[in-house]
């Protein structure tokens, strides 16, 4: 039986770790890419009034704060993120699992960095809860191409979703001309490369 496709009225997006340090640690892809799809679903979230929830580890050792970009699209989310002191399991962080719960939505859009250690904890964790979790595996990165493919699929075994950031965005605008396919539309644009 196929799954219901998930909608801005049941889902939140987490942000796991987009910060200026674990960003340069990538290595499995682009860091800009990564950086700009991030961005893009935490302003998917904003535009469509979706729950967002931002943490990082550490901000004051080598991980670093939240990239500034994510300010920039989701202020109030990015001022109230969860500040964690070093637990590797976002979803073992009580102030961060207390922020998952009080979004009230059974279905999560997950990013990290790294996928290989921030995303894949948090995603198992997650599906253990009865969550359903698609991740967004293109908005984020791991240290290796190899680390990157066996975290993903990790994840896919263990029942999670795995998705680019424009199958996300598109899945949760369903019809371009409606109110949240509007709201989309330039997001979407903006991750369209240009030139050749």
């Amino acid at each position: 039986m196929a799954l219901d496709l998930f909608t801005p009225e049941d889902t939140a997006v987490l942000l796991i770790d987009h910060q200026v340090g674990t960003m340069s640690w990538i290595r499995s892809a682009p860091v800009e890419h990564v950086k700009a799809n991030a961005v893009a679903l935490a302003a998917a979230a904003t535009a469509l009034g979706m729950p967002l929830v931002l943490t990082s580890s550490l901000e004051e050792q080598r991980q670093g704060p939240l990239i500034a970009e994510l300010r920039d699209v989701a202020p109030r989310e990015y001022e109230s993120r969860v500040r964690r002191s070093g637990m590797v399991n976002a979803m073992e962080d009580p102030d961060f699992a207390a922020a998952v719960t009080a979004t009230g939505r059974s279905n999560l859009v997950i990013a990290g960095v790294t996928n290989d250690v921030c995303t894949v904890y948090p995603t198992l964790s997650a599906l253990r809860e009865g969550y359903r979790v698609q991740v967004v595996a293109d908005a984020g990165g791991s240290m290796s191409a190899v680390a990157d493919d066996i975290a993903v699929e990790r994840m896919r075994l263990a029942g999670a979703g795995i998705a680019s950031t424009n199958m996300v965005l598109t899945e949760l605008a369903r019809d371009w001309s409606s109110p949240a396919g509007q709201s989309l539309i330039p997001i979407v644009g903006s991750l369209i490369p240009q030139g050749s």
